[in-house]
């Protein structure tokens, strides 16, 4: 009878677990690639961003990089955002409409973990690009993300705004504050008691704008986009801001993902590193294996394709022991930032650095 007893509950349970595997949402997606082919995979509601990013890696066999991201593009609107590694994609994705054009791309994308790579351009307020030692680095970031609250950068400046309903732009100074974006309004002063609240940013996400000179003759191409996950099409709750060049967009777009998210960035930049740092030593490790004997500590794919955007001194031959692995990447991407400013100026694509 006790074995009866132990079958019967055997069987409740794996009829329980089936009931609620039924129950999860799943979606058939398909993901454009970076070379302009496609996959389709089955995603459900209990994966992350990070755990679908994991698996178009290893099913692609492109090598893991900090760098590899899902990006939502919204054709109608046209705008395009990163997706957070946190984030729930399946929630994302059931915001689109039935008869929607947009797409969802896996790519490479160095402006997802910028932030982290070289934060003295991000953190400190400043207007233009410095150098900074890699112990640095850490330092700033550990005085920003792990403390007892997140740091905020107070980023302010002139921004312009798109005016409900039309096509003209104005101009406002705008203040990021760990509460929201606020403004002064004309004729008061940039104190506390004066600024007017624009947006909370509870409730909404941050996009870049795309070709808004053609489409909202906007002033120049550097354009960011606050809307509501679930507005999917035009709406006088879309708010449009206009930025006077790229380095400023990108301090702004990064300002408010640190305000909005906080410590869980830092969170899922490390997640990522560390991922990254494991590919790199099976892939040493299975050189080593392979050339019976050999130091060799290659970098691995996804690590070597930007091995030539360093002069940081980092030799590709040099023992992986001997260099802490924060400074390993701080090192590889030492001027990704100042080289992609530089880019961007010059070709004016605003979602590369």
């Amino acid at each position: 009878e006790e074995q009866a007893a132990k079958l019967k509950a055997e069987k409740i349970r794996v009829a329980l677990e089936k009931i609620k595997e039924a129950q999860v949402k799943k979606l058939v997606i398909r993901v454009h690639m970076s070379d302009d082919s496609s996959k389709t995979m089955m995603v459900d509601e209990r994966q992350t961003v990070r755990q679908v990013l994991d698996n178009l890696m290893d099913k692609s066999h492109c090598g893991y990089s900090l760098d590899w991201s899902l990006v939502e593009t919204i054709s109608e609107l046209q705008m395009e955002r990163i997706f957070e590694d946190h984030e729930n994609l399946v929630e994302n994705l059931l915001n689109w409409t039935r008869d929607s054009q947009n797409k969802l791309m896996f790519v490479e994308r160095i402006e997802k973990y910028a932030l982290f790579k070289n934060p003295q351009n991000y953190l400190l307020g400043k207007k233009e690009t410095s150098e900074m030692a890699d112990r640095n680095k850490e330092v700033l970031l550990e005085e920003c993300f792990c403390g007892s609250s997140v740091t905020v950068p107070e980023i302010e400046g002139v921004l312009w705004l798109k005016e409900d309903g039309k096509k003209s732009w104005k101009k406002r100074y705008f203040l990021l504050r760990a509460s929201g974006i606020y403004y002064v309004p004309k004729g008061k002063a940039k104190v506390s008691r004066d600024l007017v609240c624009f947006l909370q940013l509870d409730h909404v996400n941050v996009y870049y704008g795309q070709d808004y000179r053609n489409k909202y003759k906007a002033p120049t191409d550097y354009c960011l986009v606050l809307k509501h996950p679930q507005i999917q099409k035009k709406s006088q709750y879309i708010k449009y801001l206009c930025c006077d060049d790229v380095r400023t967009l990108h301090q702004w777009i990064n300002g408010i993902r640190i305000a909005k998210y906080g410590k869980q960035l830092y969170m899922n930049y490390q997640e990522a590193l560390k991922r990254t740092e494991s590919a790199y030593d099976w892939t040493s490790l299975s050189s080593s294996s392979i050339k019976s004997g050999s130091s060799s500590s290659s970098l691995p794919e996804s690590q070597s394709n930007h091995s030539n955007q360093s002069d940081s001194g980092v030799s590709d031959t040099q023992p992986a022991g001997h260099v802490r692995s924060q400074s390993i990447v701080s090192s590889m991407f030492s001027e990704a930032w100042k080289r992609g400013t530089q880019l961007e100026e010059s070709s004016k694509v605003t979602r590369r650095l």
